[in-house]
């Protein structure tokens, strides 16, 4: 892997994860706290896809380990989002 790639991939997730923060730090400010939830989980989505391929290296993997990752993700991110709406 290219270190700028990394980089580049740093500097993203940090900027994801300072958005993340200032969404809910914003509290009842701007948009609806669903859509707020709902960018959040979005967010961590995008997170976690950039540090599965990159950090963990699964570009290079099979594509059934990039599969189970991703698909990992998006069912815990939907339990998650699934046990909110319940609540």
């Amino acid at each position: 892997m290219k270190p700028q790639r990394l980089d580049r991939v740093l500097a993203l997730l940090l900027a994801a994860t300072g958005l993340t923060w200032a969404l809910a730090e914003s509290g009842g400010a701007g948009a609806l706290p669903a859509t707020r939830a709902l960018l959040v989980l979005g967010l961590a989505l995008l997170k976690g896809i950039w540090i599965a391929q990159d950090f963990m290296e699964l570009r290079q993997a099979p594509r059934v380990w990039r599969r189970f990752m991703l698909g990992w993700l998006i069912a815990v991110l939907g339990l998650i989002l699934g046990f909110r709406l319940l609540a």
